[in-house]
């Protein structure tokens, strides 16, 4: 069992930036994808970047520009960096570990732009 552990969400003003990270409980091997997806209220929630084991990333068009992902194996850490934010961005941002049928989920963490 994987346990995945958010932080840095908050409250910014647009335009502004954050950074989230997500901490494993313990190794994630190889095979692993990492990710973070995040919900809006009233909304599904959707992919925002993920990341596999050699760096190979994928971003929503939404954040393209924007959001960087980034990937620490030897920490087992995973974090997002969001510059630019819209007012739009404002949601639970859940952070990902993925393998064939397997997912793992963090807890989310807000994030809440102020236009």
């Amino acid at each position: 069992q994987v346990q995945l552990v958010e932080s840095g969400g908050g409250l910014v003003q647009a335009g502004g930036s954050l950074r989230l990270s997500c901490a494993a409980s313990r190794g994630i091997s190889s095979s692993y994808v990492m990710g973070w997806y995040r919900q809006a209220p009233g909304k599904q929630r959707e992919l925002v970047a993920t990341i596999s084991f050699g760096g190979n990333t994928h971003y929503a068009d939404f954040v393209k520009g924007r959001f960087t992902i980034s990937r620490d194996n030897a920490k087992n850490t995973v974090s997002l960096q969001m510059d630019s934010l819209k007012a739009e961005d404002t949601a639970v941002y859940y952070c990902n570990a993925a393998y064939r049928t397997l997912m793992y989920w963090g807890q989310g963490t807000q994030v809440t732009v102020s236009s």
